[in-house]
Parts: structure tokens; sequence; C-alpha cells
């Protein structure tokens, strides 16, 4: 034991060899940092050969050199790496919430870069040259697009919820329907968010039916607003009845100190009903027929970036605004920049150029040219795989349009060696991780949630695998 440790090469002797300079540079880091990572390496190794659990190359060999200068490596890349890393989407969930949900569009992604790299006029007004507000960034746009007298951000929809609750309803009543107390993720519930906002929740009506009379039999002067919430991550059907945006509206407008609220949560601002998908409500639809106030998210079917989105009355909006809460919850110029340039491909009629969209909206019949081509390329090339393209479906995903199924055709992958779970880990620990599904043995590639240029990389990681 004693000999093997006298054989440990000195970390000077290390420091001197050409691998060691290389893996400096490939990895750009300093010759300290260098030089830290191989004594880890070392004591790690003096440890197994005093526990006996050494199994590697011989010490005073070159081939242990290498391994040491290999394990640096390794732990270079662990320690120097971005944590948070392009991933390739072909589960065909388009608004996949594990995956960081809508994807930005060029637009927007330009937009956040020239802000990121640049001073920029958050706070501040350009014109009188003096302070400005962080609140009109967006507002001007969001106006445009739900038609709403004033708008602001907060960091996400759940936080919108919160600081209105806590603005408008703190110590009085809130009316909601038992069948709209929903958990929206993660353990978050409509009722725990009124609780902590400090609002008083009335429940009215049953899970599956709730009429406009039981909203009307709850009023009374304690009684701040009606709330109702949109059940985007599930579907109740069968003998069933709810209160109409309508009829609410109508119910508030009689009482002089009562507002409604529409908690919208998707946020839907192109109509994807015409295309036959889903009846998600469109948030201008929402607010032409009075609501006081909505809000919803910004990453869910608007495609921008996580943020929380409220519009409506002005008087109401301003009020928020003034609120200690809207600092606590207020986005950064990077969140505020993302937003804009989505909010300008809507004003644009550049639906398509949010990839959310192009996602939702692709034809079966391009679905399948791809499935044919990959398919065609890997029974080509390849000697262990089995391509074959069938037909299935795709989800929207992120708690949106659970009812909806979208017509697809996926890549249905089989190997000779490998077991699906195999192939699964495969791609997904690949250096551009791919992150597929697996149905009945089987390795599923939907393209619907692939960007072109992703396309070859998929097939090039396939080939280099066989």
């Amino acid at each position: 034991m004693k000999e093997l440790l006298r054989k440990i090469p000195s970390i000077h002797e290390i420091q001197q060899g050409e691998d060691f300079a290389k893996m400096i540079k490939e990895r750009n880091i300093s010759v300290e940092q260098g030089t830290d990572l191989i004594k880890e390496a070392v004591a790690t190794l003096r440890k197994k050969i005093l526990d006996a659990t050494w199994d590697g190359p011989v010490p005073g060999s070159a081939d242990l050199n290498n391994h040491l200068i290999e394990q640096a490596h390794q732990a270079a890349k662990h320690k120097f790496s971005y944590t948070l890393s392009k991933v390739i989407n072909a589960s065909g969930t388009i608004l996949h919430t594990n995956l960081g949900r809508a994807r930005l569009s060029q637009t927007a992604a330009q937009h956040v870069l020239e802000i990121a790299e640049n001073y920029n006029n958050l706070e501040y007004d350009i014109e009188n040259g003096t302070r400005g507000s962080r609140h009109k960034h967006a507002e001007i746009l969001l106006r445009e697009v739900t038609g709403s007298e004033a708008a602001m951000v907060v960091n996400n929809n759940a936080a919108a919820v919160f600081l209105i609750l806590s603005a408008l309803g703190k110590e009085k009543e809130v009316i909601v329907s038992r069948g709209e107390l929903v958990e929206i993720g993660g353990s978050f519930r409509v009722s725990s968010i009124m609780e902590e906002s400090g609002a008083v929740l009335v429940e009215v009506g049953t899970t599956n039916k709730t009429r406009i009379s039981d909203y009307a039999d709850n009023l009374n002067e304690n009684t701040s607003m009606l709330m109702k919430v949109h059940r985007s991550n599930f579907v109740i059907k069968g003998f069933t009845e709810e209160a109409t945006t309508d009829e609410l509206v109508n119910l508030a407008s009689t009482q002089e100190h009562v507002i409604y609220y529409e908690d919208l949560g998707s946020g839907m601002l192109y109509d994807l009903k015409k295309h036959g998908i889903g009846s998600e409500p469109l948030v201008k639809e929402v607010i032409t027929k009075g609501a006081d106030i909505v809000s919803f998210s910004g990453d869910k079917l608007l495609g921008g970036p996580q943020a929380g989105i409220i519009a409506g009355k002005k008087d109401i909006i301003d009020a928020l605004k003034k609120h200690q809460l809207a600092r606590v919850l207020r986005v950064d110029k990077m969140t505020l920049a993302a937003l804009e340039g989505t909010l300008l491909d809507y004003l644009r009629g550049n639906v398509n150029n949010i990839p959310a969209y192009r996602s939702l909206l692709m034809k079966t019949d391009e679905l399948k040219k791809i499935a044919d081509d990959m398919a065609h390329v890997l029974n080509e090339k390849t000697n262990n795989f089995h391509a074959e393209v069938k037909p299935d479906k795709s989800q929207v995903g992120g708690g949106t349009m659970p009812e909806v199924e979208l017509d697809t055709f996926v890549l249905s992958l089989k190997h000779s060696q490998l077991e699906a779970a195999q192939l699964e880990r495969m791609l997904r620990k690949a250096d551009t991780p791919i992150i597929a599904r697996i149905y009945r043995d089987e390795l599923l590639l939907d393209f619907r949630t692939v960007d072109p240029e992703e396309i070859p990389v998929i097939s090039e990681t396939l080939i280099s695998q066989d």
C-alpha cells in the first residue's frame, strides 16, 4: 500500500504535462482552478488505495496520469457548466411545464438580448428626463391586444391572484364557486392563496353545479368581489352547470361596492376555436363582456415569458400599482422585454412567429413527412434501429386545454440490443438532451415540438449511438 502511495505522481508533475494545459484551455479555467481539481482527484485516489478499493490503473503508469486528468476534466465539466441548459422537446407536449413551457419568438428573444446587453429606460422617462415607471412598459401593447383600459405585469399568475385579492378583498368576502377552487400545480390552491391574502372565502354551489342565484343569495355589505376561476387544467363533464361571465358581470353591476374578477389562467389572445382547437375563452371577449379585471399567465397560451398579467378598469389597475405588494411581485427588464416582443408579434398579425402557435397549428401531413424522412434515414444508415411512423396524439400541456388532443404522427423506435428505457436514457443524456416518451416498450418521437434545425441533431445523435 505504501509503495502504491509513493508512486502517485506529484501535483507539479501532472501540471507539467500537455494534457493538463489542454484541460485548462478546453474548460476555460485558470491554472489555480485546474490545480485544485487535480488535488481533488489525487485525494480521491489516495483514499481508495487506503481503503483497498482502488481497482484502476497502477500508480506510476502513464495510464494513471491520464486517469487523474480525466477525473479532473469531468469534475471541471460538472463544476463549471450551466445547470440550466437547452433540451430538445420531442415529447409532443407543447407547453411542457418541466421543459420551460412556452419558447420565445425570435422577436421576443432579440428584444431581450438588446435590453440585457445595454442600459435602458426601465424606470426613466426619456421625453421629460425624469424618473419613470416600469409599469408603463408592455401596458400600451397589453391594452391594444386585450381591449382593456389599463394593465400591469407581475411575476406569475399566482402572484397576480394574490395581489388582486390582497389589495381588493382583504378582510372582505370573495364569492367563488366550489367547482372552481382549483389546484394550479405544485400543491398551490386558489383557496390557500385566498387565505394568505386575507380575503374571506365564500364558497357557493356544488362541485358540479353553481347557478347565478347561488352568488346572488350570498351577497351582503361585506362582499367585495365575485370571482370566477377558469378550470384550465381539468374538465367537469356530465350533469353540470355554471354561471356565465355575462350573468356574473350583470350581478356585480347591481352592487356599487362589488367588482367582478375573472382569473383566466391560460390567457388566450389568438382564437384557436376557429381552428377547432379547444374552447378556451379569449381575453378580449371577457373584457368586452364587462369584467372589471382579469388575470392570466404569460407563458401558456400567450406564448411568452413567465409573467402574471392583470388587465381591466383603469381605477382598479391604478390601485394595484400603488399597493406595496406591487414592488414585491414586480418583474425585471428581461421579462418586460420578452413580453413586449411577444405582444408585438400579435399586433403585427405574426402569430406564426410564436413557437407555441407554430406547434399548435402544424398540419398532420407536415408532421408525417418529417417522421417519414427520419425513419428512412435511420433504416438506411443504421443496423440496430428499426424506425416506423405511427399516428398518435400530441398534448397542449402546461395545465391548459386538458380535453384537447392534437392529431400527429410519431417516429416509433426499437433497437435490437437496447430496451426502450435504455434508449430514452441514452437520448436524455446526449450532449444536447433529447426528451422523448415511452409507450408499450417503444420510444416515441413527436416532431410537433421539435424545431427544424433540431431535426439533424436528433438524426446524428441516433446514428452515432447505433
